[in-house]
């Protein structure tokens, strides 16, 4: 079977934010205090969230800064400690001015560029915690940290009315990088060997894979060993919305084409490619 490759998003980051820095400049002042799906942040906030980022890459991974926090032991232990920090960042930059934010944004950007261009892709590193708990390739965090600041610019667009960024260029990768949380969806679904779901993306930017039972866990491929006992179907539009938790289980599944097994199919509107 063949297994997804590697995914190469390192040069993507500067035109990325070459997107964003053109989006923040247009924005009015009223688009700044505009409400967004990331909970109760504005597109302020969002913005916040943005820079938080890079300070926290910059000063705990690239200068080896370790800040408070309480100790990690599990997932649940993760979810609540980045809550909290992204909490009171973006509350204590509320005092910031948006013309102030993208200024920051602008310095911190190509920093955390020129730290992630310093790396070595294939070296194992820190978990991709929503994928599992094991260590991950660096390409792997690489791409997580692309579809962040992807997924977040999305949201500032779709509360500002501002078009899409759906060009392949962008959204092919971020969609990629999603999918590989399905085995760790499907780990508490019970199967026989070689079963097999089928999962398509439809869109310019979109795909098919397969879940597959292997020995011991699920494993993504591209190609099926077996006729598939479910097959579920979601537009682009919507796969980023599931998988970043901006449309419930609920509304993902009227929206897809399911067919088979739906034991099969009800994890995939349930795997989530985010923290939290």
């Amino acid at each position: 079977m063949r297994r997804p490759a590697a995914i190469d998003a390192c040069d993507r980051f500067a035109p990325l934010r070459g997107e964003l820095g053109a989006l923040l400049a247009g924005l009015g002042a009223g688009d700044w205090e505009r409400p967004t799906a990331a909970g109760q942040w504005s597109v302020k906030d969002v913005a916040a969230h943005l820079l938080g980022g890079d300070v926290g890459i910059l000063s705990r991974r690239r200068d080896g800064v370790r800040g408070p926090g309480a100790p990690v032991r599990t997932h649940a232990d993760l979810v609540r400690l980045v809550d909290r920090l992204n909490a009171e960042w973006v509350v204590a930059m509320r005092r910031a001015s948006p013309r102030l934010l993208v200024e920051l944004l602008a310095v911190t950007g190509p920093a955390v560029e020129a730290y992630f261009a310093s790396l070595d892709p294939t070296a194992m590193g820190e978990p991709v915690s929503w994928a599992g708990p094991d260590p991950a390739p660096v390409w792997f965090d690489l791409a997580r940290e692309f579809t962040e600041r992807w997924h977040h610019q999305q949201q500032i667009r779709d509360a500002t009315g501002r078009p899409p960024l759906y060009e392949p260029y962008y959204l092919s990768p971020v969609l990629d990088t999603f999918v590989r949380a399905l085995p760790h969806g499907f780990r508490t679904v019970r199967a026989a060997e070689d079963t097999t779901v089928r999962f398509e993306i439809s869109g310019k930017a979109g795909g098919v894979w397969f879940v597959v039972r292997g020995a011991r866990v699920w494993e993504l491929v591209l190609d099926a060993p077996r006729e598939p006992v479910a097959d579920v179907v979601v537009s682009e539009d919507v796969a980023w919305r599931m998988f970043t938790k901006g449309v419930d289980r609920q509304r993902a599944r009227r929206a897809a084409a399911v067919r088979g097994a739906v034991e099969f199919a009800d994890p995939i509107f349930a795997t989530v490619a985010v923290i939290g």
